[in-house]
């Protein structure tokens, strides 16, 4: 079999999985104390492997083939979360390939089993801020290819269709009765999703505004404010990963264009779980915490919307299951060692949801 046989081969395998794939399913969010509001997630937990990042890993590994990157026997290095490992562990399997996963050593124990049921293996780092550099060690020591999805995540999806995630909730809006949201709500961590959502809407001249909610060590939220005054910063750092797994970086990732983004909000990660704990409450299963940052700017962009008179829709994103933190997130052990008060921060949550302020929170662009 020729190179150019072993790629079309590949791309098959991956199109025919996607073909026996339904699309994720669009939730309805009640928000009681607005009635002229409706809220919505997109549950990208249904995915065969259980998160947003299938998406990703889809896209990422059909553009490496595509664009010649991957052999047959290739070995593929991606530094991660966990998420992004699972998914693309998933199609390195489909296609035969080795898989490590270059993953902090604080990722959790459902992940990490995850990444090796689907045949990774994984490689942890003490730092977050390393994943990266160690990544491409790994990848020229064996050989092998660092798909970078911190790189490559705004390019490898097409934005203006496709199939991706954008395009879904459009059609799945289509007979709601407000079809054209007025915000669509995600979190940042490689970037990719905030500029597909981005490039789509103004692609297709809708009304729609993209807010990023950024949890509290993320660098993002930093990087978007100074690049809003003019004085981007692309060598921002801070020391130390994010406790909201998936989202949020201490280092300005390539992939995150502050253009794309119209308005951002740092989230504490005490709300962000406590956000977490609600809309798992309301749909009578676990959610993840990046899922929580989302709520949290919904409430946010609700009161905005309230306060202006302004009536309409939100969509935002159920990102992955809370099954995946059973030891952290869904622990109180965790939280006792985390310091981080569960009680206060839930009367916050109840109380905006109740229609309430949120705690002051910072935040950049229009509300």
């Amino acid at each position: 079999m020729t190179q150019r046989d072993w790629v079309a081969a590949a791309i098959h395998k991956i199109e025919a999985d996607f073909n026996r794939s339904a699309d994720t399913h669009l939730i309805p969010l009640p928000l009681p104390a607005w009635p002229d509001i409706d809220a919505y997630l997109k549950d990208e937990s249904s995915h065969p492997t259980g998160s947003l990042k299938h998406r990703l890993a889809r896209s990422l590994f059909l553009y490496a083939l595509a664009n010649g990157w991957l052999r047959e026997g290739s070995t593929v290095v991606e530094a991660s979360s966990g998420s992004t490992a699972v998914s693309e562990a998933y199609f390195a399997r489909l296609l035969g390939l080795p898989f490590i996963a270059v993953i902090p050593a604080s990722t959790s124990p459902e992940k990490i089993a995850e990444i090796e049921f689907h045949g990774g293996r994984c490689h942890l780092v003490e730092s977050a801020c390393s994943i990266n550099a160690e990544s491409a060690r790994l990848a020229r020591e064996t050989g092998g290819h660092f798909m970078d999805q911190f790189t490559y995540a705004e390019r490898a999806t097409d934005w203006r269709a496709n199939n991706n995630i954008a395009e879904s909730i459009f059609k799945q809006m289509a007979q709601e009765p407000h079809p054209v949201p007025a915000w669509i709500v995600c979190g940042p961590g490689t970037g990719g999703t905030s500029a597909t959502l981005g490039r789509y809407v103004r692609y297709r001249q809708h009304d729609t505004r993209v807010l990023c909610a950024d949890p509290e060590s993320s660098v993002f939220f930093d990087y978007y404010r100074g690049a809003r005054e003019g004085r981007a910063d692309p060598s921002l750092a801070r020391t130390g990963g994010s406790r909201i797994e998936g989202i949020g970086r201490p280092r300005v990732e390539p992939s995150f264009i502050a253009g794309c983004v119209d308005a951002m909000l740092q989230v504490p990660d005490a709300l962000s779980l406590a956000g977490m704990r609600h809309v798992s409450a309301v749909l009578g299963r676990r959610v993840g915490g990046s899922t929580g940052t989302n709520f949290v700017g919904v409430l946010h962009a609700a009161r905005a919307m309230h306060e202006a008179g302004q009536g309409g829709s939100i969509v935002s994103v159920l990102c992955d299951s809370g099954e995946r933190y059973a030891h952290s997130y869904y622990n109180p052990e965790w939280y006792a060692h985390q310091g981080i008060d569960v009680a206060g921060a839930d009367r916050a949550i109840a109380a905006a949801v109740a229609g309430a302020p949120l705690p002051p929170l910072p935040s950049c662009g229009p509300s």
